[in-house]
């Protein structure tokens, strides 16, 4: 888009001297910071949850939750390896408590989500209140309030974690703190929060404890649930993502954390979502059902680096740079920003997400592109 201007000796012995000032000349390095389309170092990528697992219990031998704070796997994307980050906003790992064990109580700046994976009998606490986590419950953490997790069940609990710690990094704003307690003191009755805001009627002086959180912060999986597969039966389909629903903080109508989208789809068995992007780079979680989730980069067709290699052995690589993946219950994968998203469902699949629309949102930088054939 923007062409550098021809080298002369004159320019480079002028670069030099202003290099000792820390100076450097905008037209040497305008056509990389303003590009004709978003270009991620960012690639798709695919976790099988059965492989996934394994290690995951082999983690459970070798470290406790409460040595290790919280025992997590992180699902690091490929082309952005040690940067301990699914996309470059977005942080996403597997966590496991066994039972009889706590993770002990903590704070920080971060937000956090936590959708259960699989495994009954544990719960989180935040700020005093209690939520029992099933398979498919959406629970959030809010930023800068006491949080622990405990297993009084009998079997493994797993869930997927989805922080913001890169743009809390990026923004250099993050504090964290430790409890004085393991487990902090129960003071509301488990369900509260969700009796006085959950229940499409609100107290009369509506304010959420959690600032600009959503004042609910455990969504049964059961309710919605019943609400996808009502629509799924009678409204009509949404062309790029079948019946969907975004989680939503019921004070405002916007999200249900400020800086994290998230959202629960169901696909009919034999249902062909449209091609769409957007620039939000989106994590997936198969809830129920399978599906091929077909990805195609941003990088152009033929074009060489990370964009167009995602390093893994699972997903099978078209002429064009799409790349398809087979995902079953239970698996997660990545969407770059601006990457092509299509999915065919092979069974009734249901899709939790997560991404960094409300920010783009806020900012006015959110672009989409639905419907591509």
């Amino acid at each position: 888009m923007f062409d550098k201007p021809e080298p002369t000796a004159e320019r480079a012995a002028f670069y030099k001297r202003i290099d000792k000032e820390s100076l450097t000349p905008l037209w040497e390095v305008l056509g990389a910071l303003v590009i004709p389309q978003p270009k991620s170092p960012c690639v798709p990528a695919h976790w099988s949850y059965a492989k996934v697992r394994e290690y995951l219990m082999e983690a459970g031998k070798l470290i406790s939750a409460e040595e290790a704070e919280r025992r997590v796997l992180v699902l690091e994307n490929p082309g952005i390896r040690g940067n301990s980050s699914i996309t470059h906003t977005m942080y996403c790992g597997l966590q496991l408590i066994m039972p009889g064990e706590v993770a002990p109580s903590h704070r920080h700046t971060q937000s956090a989500l936590r959708f259960v994976v699989e495994g009954e009998g544990a719960y989180t606490a935040v700020d005093g209140e209690r939520a029992t986590m099933h398979p498919g419950d959406f629970i959030i953490t809010p930023h800068w309030t006491w949080h622990d997790h405990g297993n009084e069940g009998d079997e493994p609990v797993v869930w997927l974690d989805g922080l913001d710690i890169p743009m809390i990094a990026f923004f250099e704003s993050g504090f964290a703190e430790n409890d004085s307690t393991r487990s902090q003191k129960v003071t509301s009755a488990e369900g509260t929060s969700l009796a006085r805001f959950g229940a499409n009627m609100l107290p009369l002086q509506p304010r959420s404890p959690f600032g600009a959180t959503s004042p609910i912060f455990s969504y049964p999986y059961e309710r919605s649930r019943a609400a996808l597969a009502h629509l799924a039966a009678h409204s009509d389909l949404d062309p790029s993502h079948g019946a969907v629903l975004r989680y939503a903080n019921p004070l405002t109508g916007g999200s249900a954390i400020p800086t994290i989208a998230t959202r629960l789809q169901l696909l009919p068995d034999g249902f062909s979502t449209r091609g769409s992007r957007t620039t939000a780079g989106t994590v997936y979680s198969v809830v129920e059902g399978s599906a091929q989730v077909a990805i195609t980069p941003c990088a152009g067709p033929g074009e060489t680096g990370p964009a167009a290699d995602t390093g893994q052995a699972d997903g099978a690589k078209g002429s064009d740079g799409t790349i398809r993946y087979q995902v079953g219950p239970k698996d997660h994968f990545v969407v770059p920003p601006w990457a092509r998203l299509q999915v065919c469902a092979a069974s009734e699949c249901v899709l939790f997400s997560f991404s960094d629309a409300p920010l783009q949102e806020a900012a006015g930088i959110l672009r989409t592109a639905e419907g591509e054939a």
